[in-house]
């Protein structure tokens, strides 16, 4: 119990996340409310919660798929508002849980390659300073490889998150050759025996041709040094670009072999749905999710969390 006087207990992560996916007017979990006029799950209100979904950016099939699923079995029951959104947390759930994978750092490859991918604009080299701190918190050696030669902001940034983490920062002048400083951040990776090699890489449109053939091109040279690596490509999705980041998965997914995803951004969108529909459709497991600025704000995807938190069930 608190004593008068005494401050609250700062918002959980998931609280912050709640909040942040309700601000808006056209959240999943406002428009639940608005749904839920009536007492009865009846035809109407089934094609409103329809209506909410694709709001949400489930995308039409899955809106769709989900609605008819709570219909099926409770056509024309009495069903109050807080159970609605038990049932379609639930729903969600049977969609988020096979997407749900802690990542984890196979300790016996040394360093343990991760390339880091994604469009401009999605938060790709802040995550990478927030994994360094995580990898520095459990023990991990980690080396940065300043990838992003495009933008010299990019090494700059990454060069200020490997000083905050105690990880050395490889990097060269903006526009080097981004294969060959991944090659070269390699080799010092393993003869310093680092643990981790976590590589950003440039903003890149998944319709420009050229860049998506420079990331292949840094898969083939890190392959000259070990076969298995990239060990890990993890794509940095930007929730508020709603149903577009479906298609950045896909188009990712036909260059580098990709073998998770980060959402970025979620404390500031209301269209946190487009989360279940890359679950469903991409098959891609989800890793981390980010919920704000602060370097503790990237989160271990939780899909029952999650679910909670975008349908506003108790």
């Amino acid at each position: 119990m608190r004593t008068f006087g005494e401050a609250p207990p700062p918002p959980t992560v998931w609280e912050r996340l709640k909040e942040g996916m309700s601000r808006s007017s056209g959240g999943l979990s406002d428009n639940l409310a608005g749904v839920f006029t009536r007492k009865k799950l009846d035809a109407q209100t089934i094609e409103e919660l329809e209506e909410a979904l694709v709001r949400a950016d489930l995308g039409a099939a899955l809106a769709a798929r989900i609605s008819q699923n709570i219909g099926r079995e409770r056509f024309d029951w009495l069903i109050s508002e807080a159970e609605l959104r038990r049932v379609l947390a639930d729903e969600l759930l049977s969609v988020l849980r096979p997407a749900e994978s802690p990542f984890t750092v196979d300790r016996s490859k040394k360093p343990y390659v991760i390339l880091v991918a994604g469009v401009n604009g999605t938060g790709k080299t802040t995550t990478i300073g927030k994994l360094s701190l995580r990898f520095a918190r459990e023990g991990l050696k980690t080396v940065l490889a300043a990838g992003d030669t495009f933008r010299a902001a990019a090494i700059e940034q990454l060069q200020i998150w490997g000083e905050r983490t105690g990880a050395e920062v490889i990097a060269r002048e903006a526009g080097a050759d981004a294969a060959g400083l991944a090659f070269e951040a390699f080799e010092r990776a393993r003869a310093e025996k680092a643990d981790v090699l976590l590589i950003d890489t440039a903003g890149r449109l998944q319709n420009k041709a050229g860049l998506m053939a420079e990331l292949e091109k840094i898969v083939r040279v890190l392959r000259k040094l070990d076969a298995g690596a990239p060990h890990a490509v993890l794509l940095v999705l930007d929730a508020t670009t709603g149903q577009n980041a479906t298609s950045q998965v896909e188009a990712f997914k036909a260059i580098v072999p990709l073998t998770g995803l980060i959402m970025t951004k979620l404390d500031g969108t209301a269209k946190g749905g487009i989360l279940v529909a890359i679950a469903d459709k991409c098959r891609v497991p989800v890793h981390f999710i980010g919920v704000g600025e602060q370097a503790d704000d990237l989160q271990v995807f939780d899909a029952a969390k999650f679910a909670a938190a975008l349908t506003g069930a108790k």
